[in-house]
C-alpha cells in the first residue's frame, strides 16, 4: 500500500470510528461525555460536554486552559486542545447516562503537546515501530480496600485474608467482582482477580494488549475500582505502601515485543527459547533500571515498598524462576512457547503508566540497539546474600528513596530524551519539591522513638 493509500485508509477508519461514537451516543441516550486525560504525574483529569458539542469535539478538539493542569502549559501559553480518541469511547457502567473518551493533548496549531504523557508514549512506540516492533503489556494491579480515606483515622481493612483466600467476609470479594464485571462491560478483559497477601489487599490482572491501550486501561481500572468502592462507602487505594508490617502494592507487568504476528522474544533455536532481542531488552532494562526508577516508582511512599523482606524487588538482576529478581522470565505453557515474555517487578500501581511504559520500552530498545550483553542469571535468593556476596556477583540495588532516584534520573540522557525536555524538567522539579516537603516533616515514628529519651 502506498503512503497516500495508507493515509486515506487511516482517514476513512477515523471517520468510521467518529460515526460509531455519534450513533452510539444517540442510540444509548447518553447525556454527557467526559473527556479524560492525564497530567504528568498520572492523575486523571476530565471535563464534560453534551452530545450537541461532540461532533465538533471529535473534528476540531476542545480548547481548555492548560495552565490549570500540573505539568502542562505556562500561563503565557496556556490554551491547549483536548483531541478525543474515538477508539476509546465507552459508556460508563457506573452511570449509563455518561460516556468517556480518552484524549490526546495538542497545541493550538494541532501539533502534539509536549506535556501530554499519552504523546510521550506515542513517540516511544513510534520509535519501536520504526525498528519493526510492537510493544505489548499485561499488568497485575494490587490495591487495598479500607473503611475510610480519611488520613486522620486509623486505616481499617475490610478483611484479614491472605493469598487466594476465600474470605469469611464476602463483602470485599463482592466489591471486587462488581469491579471486574464493570471492566468487562467496558471492553477491558480481566484475566484473573484474587485476594492478595496482605489484609484487605486484592489484585486484578488484565489480559495483554498493546501498550497504549493498556495504559488507558490502567487509568480506567483505578477510576472504576474507586467509584464502585465508593458506592459501598469503602475506599479503594492504589497507594504503594499504606500499611506497616505487611506487603505493599505492586504492579508487576509482563512485556513483550512483536514483529508482525511473531513474538520477537521467542527463538526456538536459543537456550530456553529466549531470543537475542529478548536478551538485549533485558540487558537494557538492567543497565538503566536505576535511571528509570523515579518514573516507575514516583512517590516518596513508593520506596517504603521497595525494601527487603516484603517480596518487592530491591536488587537489579534477572532470572527465569526467582521472584526476588527485578526481572523474571516466566516459563511459557508447554503448548504456547510463543507467549515468551518478561516480567518487570518494580512498578507500582501509583505510577503514570504512559511515562512508565515509555521509559521501560526505551531502556529495552537501547539494549537491543547497542547490543548490551546479558548479565549472568541469578538464581540465589537475593534477600539471603551478604553485601560482600552482592559485590562479588556484580549485583547493584535500585535507588533506596526518591532523592536517590531523582539524582540518577537527572543524569540520564535516556530518560531525558524519552520524556522530552518539557516533561523531564517539570517532573524533576516536582519530585524535588516533594522530597523537600517530606524530609522536613517530623513523623510519628520519630516522636515515639526519640521524644522521651532524647
Amino acid at each position: 500500500m502506498s503512503d497516500k493509500d495508507s493515509h486515506v485508509a487511516k482517514k476513512d477508519g477515523a471517520s468510521t470510528q467518529r460515526d460509531y461514537v455519534l450513533r452510539s451516543v444517540e442510540e444509548r441516550r447518553v447525556k454527557f461525555i467526559q473527556l479524560w486525560f492525564s497530567d504528568v504525574l498520572g492523575i486523571p483529569k476530565s471535563f464534560q460536554i453534551t452530545p450537541a458539542e461532540l461532533e465538533s469535539a471529535l473534528e476540531e478538539g476542545m480548547t481548555f486552559d492548560g495552565s490549570a493542569i500540573d505539568g502542562f502549559s505556562r500561563v503565557l501559553e496556556s490554551d491547549v486542545l483536548a483531541m478525543p480518541d474515538p477508539r476509546t469511547f465507552q459508556v460508563l457502567p457506573t452511570d449509563s447516562s455518561m460516556a468517556r473518551i480518552l484524549c490526546d493533548i495538542n497545541s493550538l496549531d494541532g501539533s502534539p503537546f509536549d506535556g501530554c504523557p499519552r504523546n510521550v508514549l506515542r513517540r516511544t512506540l513510534e520509535k519501536a515501530h520504526k525498528m519493526g516492533y510492537s510493544f505489548f503489556a499485561a499488568p497485575e494491579l494490587e490495591y487495598f480496600y479500607f473503611k475510610s480515606s480519611d488520613p486522620s483515622v486509623k486505616l481499617a481493612p475490610l478483611d484479614f485474608g491472605s493469598y487466594f483466600e476465600l474470605t469469611v467476609s464476602d463483602f470485599p470479594t463482592e466489591i471486587r467482582k462488581q469491579t471486574v464485571l464493570a471492566l468487562e462491560e467496558m471492553g477491558i478483559p480481566v484475566e484473573y482477580s484474587q485476594h492478595e497477601d496482605a489484609p484487605s489487599q486484592h489484585e486484578i490482572d488484565l489480559r495483554y494488549t498493546d501498550a497504549l491501550t493498556m495504559a488507558d486501561n490502567i487509568v480506567t481500572v483505578k477510576l472504576i475500582a474507586k467509584q464502585i468502592a465508593a458506592r459501598h462507602d469503602v475506599h479503594a487505594s492504589f497507594m504503594p505502601k499504606p500499611l506497616v508490617g505487611v506487603q505493599g502494592s505492586g504492579m508487576h507487568t509482563h512485556f513483550s515485543l512483536f514483529q508482525g504476528t511473531n513474538n520477537a522474544f521467542f527463538d526456538p533455536d536459543q537456550s530456553e527459547n529466549l531470543s537475542e532481542v529478548a536478551k538485549g531488552f533485558i540487558a537494557g532494562l538492567m543497565r538503566h533500571a536505576g535511571e528509570i526508577t523515579a518514573v516507575t516508582n514516583q512517590w516518596v511512599n513508593s520506596y517504603k515498598r521497595l525494601v527487603v523482606g516484603y517480596e518487592a524487588p530491591v536488587y537489579v538482576s534477572w532470572a527465569r524462576n526467582n521472584r526476588s529478581a527485578l526481572i523474571r522470565v516466566p516459563k511459557p505453557k508447554a503448548n504456547k512457547p510463543d507467549s515468551t515474555r518478561i516480567e518487570y517487578r518494580a512498578l507500582d500501581p501509583a505510577c503514570n503508566p504512559y511515562l512508565a511504559f515509555s521509559v521501560i520500552l526505551a531502556a529495552g530498545l537501547k539494549g537491543i540497539e547497542e547490543g548490551y550483553p546479558l548479565p549472568q542469571e541469578i538464581n540465589d535468593n537475593l534477600f539471603d546474600l551478604t553485601p560482600k556476596e552482592m559485590v562479588q556477583k556484580g549485583i547493584t540495588s535500585l535507588p533506596g528513596n526518591l532523592d536517590e532516584a531523582i539524582r540518577m534520573m537527572e543524569q540520564s540522557d535516556l530518560v531525558a530524551d524519552t520524556l522530552g525536555e518539557h516533561v523531564f524538567e517539570w517532573f524533576v522539579r516536582n519530585k524535588r519539591d516533594e522530597w523537600t516537603a517530606y524530609k522536613t516533616q517530623v513523623s510519628q515514628f520519630e516522636l515515639d522513638r526519640y521524644l522521651r529519651v532524647l
